[in-house]
């Protein structure tokens, strides 16, 4: 199958894989990571921060909550370790489906593809305005039992979503479909504690195409209406549930993603 990948224009997943480290990026995402860098060299902190949140709530949700299936949006670039590996570490029997619609990360799904026997992983190419597209297709409904709790993970995308794409309204429309029990797991960008140097970071997204609406904490507290937030709450990714296994000393203003977990009554 050809794969239509534009090499010539930064991408917002190859970006932060250029950032945090990894491989599967090109000379545009570099010039644009370097000049962001640049711009607020806390970047990579921030990114590295914010991976790790996802690491820790997924392993949460598998661990103390019981949670054995994850619906993953705007999966992005592969890096180990993976929700699958993370979760399937914890219960073997997890199932995963990650959803996103850069052909790049098409094209490396194969290390979205692993994981046990006794578990599922399948990846779905879809666009995360679509809801419906991505709750009616096969491999969703193949991988996912709408009959047991589910979490959603939507991490890091939503600050890409502007105010007629309507954020909220869209991890409603994924949300709800799910049976009482499950979850959803977010962080969410914000501008509030460097608001300069975010503010550039943000100017230079936009200056390649992708423009970003960063949000404030009750602007972030709207995903989470009407369900039951996991303590802390909504914090800064980095003040959720740390675990002590990182390696920097985080400071909150190096920090622009607000992190929370929440369970659907």
């Amino acid at each position: 199958m050809e794969l239509n990948i534009d090499t010539e224009t930064a991408h917002s997943a190859r970006i932060y894989d250029y950032i945090i480290g990894g491989t599967d990026n090109f000379p545009a995402d570099r010039e644009a990571g370097d000049a962001m860098v640049r711009e607020w060299p806390a970047l990579p902190v921030h990114m590295r921060a914010n991976r790790d949140f996802m690491n820790r709530a997924v392993g949460h949700l598998a661990r103390e909550a019981g949670i054995r299936q994850f619906l993953d949006i705007g999966s992005g670039i592969p890096t180990s370790p993976n929700i699958h590996e993370i979760v399937q570490a914890e219960a073997p029997d997890a199932r995963v489906v990650y959803v996103d619609n850069d052909p790049l990360v098409l094209s490396l799904s194969r290390n979205l593809l692993g994981g046990t026997d006794e578990g599922r992983t399948a990846y779905l190419e879809a666009d995360m305005r679509d809801p419906a597209a991505i709750l009616a297709a096969p491999e969703f409904r193949r991988t996912l039992d709408l009959g047991r709790p589910v979490a959603l993970t939507v991490i890091a995308i939503v600050h890409f979503l502007l105010d007629e794409h309507d954020a909220v309204g869209i991890v409603r429309r994924l949300l709800d479909p799910l049976p009482p029990g499950s979850y959803l797991a977010m962080s969410v960008g914000t501008a509030e504690f460097a608001p300069d140097e975010v503010g550039r970071v943000a100017r230079e997204y936009a200056a390649r195409g992708m423009p970003m609406r960063l949000r404030t904490h009750a602007e972030a507290a709207e995903f989470f209406a009407g369900l039951d937030l996991v303590d802390p709450g909504i914090v800064q990714v980095h003040r959720w549930r740390p675990d002590g296994t990182g390696t920097e000393v985080v400071r909150d203003e190096d920090i622009a993603m607000y992190g929370a977990v929440a369970r659907k009554p």
